[in-house]
């Protein structure tokens, strides 16, 4: 079984039930939005740009992750990371270029989407698979989009 399959597998295990999975779908977009602009807004050796900011340094070392686990995962997260950062940036321009109003954002949308997993988990009556392996805070994102490419019947 390759690396990717048996890290989707063991995080599927603690994501059955439909309105955790549900919430999942919301939830875990919301977090990764929230933790890019959270990284977005931190100072950076330059000015801050679409693609000169600390969560473009992120994003590049996911996709480092992601391209050892499956190229069709790199290809896929380079396209939702270059819509998330967008996003960002288009949240910074709303924000007035305050980087201090964008990080109030992030904090917001942070913390409401983790409650919503955690009342995931609470209905699913699971942990988190993170709490098990960090590495699953990665592998969220991609179980996720496993069910797009096997939807679209792209193999990963």
């Amino acid at each position: 079984m390759r690396p990717i399959d048996a890290l989707l597998e063991k995080y599927g295990e603690s994501h059955l039930n439909l309105t955790n999975k549900f919430i999942h779908w919301v939830c875990v977009p919301a977090i990764m939005f929230s933790l890019f602009a959270l990284l977005f807004s931190i100072p950076f050796f330059t000015n801050r740009t679409l693609w000169a900011n600390w969560a473009m340094v992120v994003l590049v070392l996911a996709w480092i992750y992601y391209a050892r686990l499956s190229t069709t995962m790199f290809v896929g997260f380079v396209i939702i990371g270059g819509l998330i950062l967008w996003g960002v940036f288009r949240l910074y321009v709303f924000a007035e270029y305050d980087p201090g109003k964008l990080a109030l954002w992030a904090c917001i949308i942070f913390v409401v989407a983790w409650i919503g997993q955690f009342i995931g988990h609470k209905i699913e009556g699971k942990k988190p698979s993170f709490l098990e392996d960090i590495q699953f805070l990665l592998i969220g994102p991609a179980w996720l989009m496993h069910f797009i490419f096997k939807k679209i019947g792209i193999g990963y």
